[in-house]
């Protein structure tokens, strides 16, 4: 969780995990993340490594490609492979460009 937090401060934008509070959103562009599920390697029944899938969802009110040219500068950086995806939410006029990756759950001691 601690590596998340880290990714998610040098990227520099409001964030929250699954989503912000009724009425506490701030203005786009933000981040909201969540661990959808596990990737854990194991054998014979003990798992060795874990690991979480990561959805980063960010949030522009208008096609930011110099911003996600960043997010993506920064993940490149930790050596994060990501798969990207974007739509465009006609109900709340903003667009939700995706990253997909797993990262290794890295608990603080």
């Amino acid at each position: 969780m601690k590596q998340m937090i880290q990714l998610l401060k040098e990227i520099g934008l409001p964030y929250a995990y699954n989503h912000f509070g009724e009425g506490n959103a701030p203005e786009p562009p933000f981040i909201c993340y969540l661990y959808p599920q596990t990737d854990n390697f194991s054998a014979d029944g003990v798992v060795y490594l874990k690991k979480n899938q990561v959805n980063l969802e960010l949030y522009t009110d208008k096609k930011a490609v110099t911003l996600e040219q960043q997010v993506e500068s920064i993940l490149d950086g930790n050596n994060t492979f990501y798969n990207k995806s974007e739509v465009y939410i006609e109900s709340e006029k903003m667009y939700e460009v995706l990253y997909q990756f797993t990262l290794e759950v890295d608990y603080e001691k």
